[in-house]
Formats: C-alpha cells, structure tokens, sequence
C-alpha cells in the first residue's frame, strides 16, 4: 500500500451508500487516505435521507454529486469497494477488491438510513486501521 493509500466507493448510482462511505471516510482519516466514489448510472442528486443521517452527526455531504465511474478512476484507487448494489469495477492487477454487503437506503427516510449510515461508519474505522493506521508515537 502506498503511503497515501486511494479508496473508490461504488455504487450503481453513487448517491447513498457510497457518498456516505466516502464522507465517513475522508472525515475519519483526515489527509491520510484519497477518497472517490463512483456509480456506473449516477443519480440525478444525493438521497435526501443521507445526507440528512450524515448531518445528524456533523458530516455535510449535502454539496456532493453523484459521478460515473470511469475505468481511470479504478486505476488511480489502490482499493474498490462495491456496496452490495451489484455493481462491477473494471479489474486491474494489484488493485484489491471488496463488496460491503449494505442495505439500499433509496426509498427510505432517515429513521432506515441511520443503521445503514452506523454499519458503514464501522467497515469504514476497520479500512482504515488495515490501510492508514495513525502513525505511533
């Protein structure tokens, strides 16, 4: 792993899970990680209800666009994280791979979302402590 590791979310159409995915964790690990999300058919806005469930505990991600993926943005990420939508990224050697088995929050109002935005939150802190662990004093 680099020493500024790259992590793309993906998600069909980048405009719940992954949005969150990359707002928790570019706020948990600060500079220490490049952040991109990605969906292969980008919503026209993201889900009202997370950015509401991000608000509630102080993440804005009410400024943020749901973007195509692109085969450079897999390239240039040394992790791709699906988000259980069934979307695919194209496969580059030495690119590792994970799906984040999630519930989909379109549809739903903040009350389903918060559980959803909370399960990510802790795949997102196990990420971290595996690519970017805080250096040692």
């Amino acid at each position: 792993m680099p020493d500024k590791p790259s992590v793309l979310f993906v998600c069909v159409h980048n405009a719940g899970r992954s949005q969150m995915a990359a707002a928790w964790l570019a706020h948990l690990a600060k500079d220490r990680v490049e952040v991109r999300s990605a969906g292969s058919n980008p919503g026209e806005r993201v889900n009202p209800a997370a950015v509401e469930a991000m608000a509630e505990v102080g993440i804005d991600i009410s400024a943020e666009t749901p973007k195509i993926l692109t085969v450079e943005a897999v390239r240039e990420s040394d992790v791709c994280i699906t988000m259980g939508c069934g979307d695919t990224c194209p496969v580059f050697p030495g690119k590792r791979y994970l799906d984040w088995q999630l519930e989909d929050p379109a549809g739903q109002g903040v009350a389903a979302v918060r559980p959803i935005r909370d399960e990510i939150k802790v795949l997102v802190e196990g990420l971290i402590a595996e690519i970017a662990p805080r250096p040692r004093d």
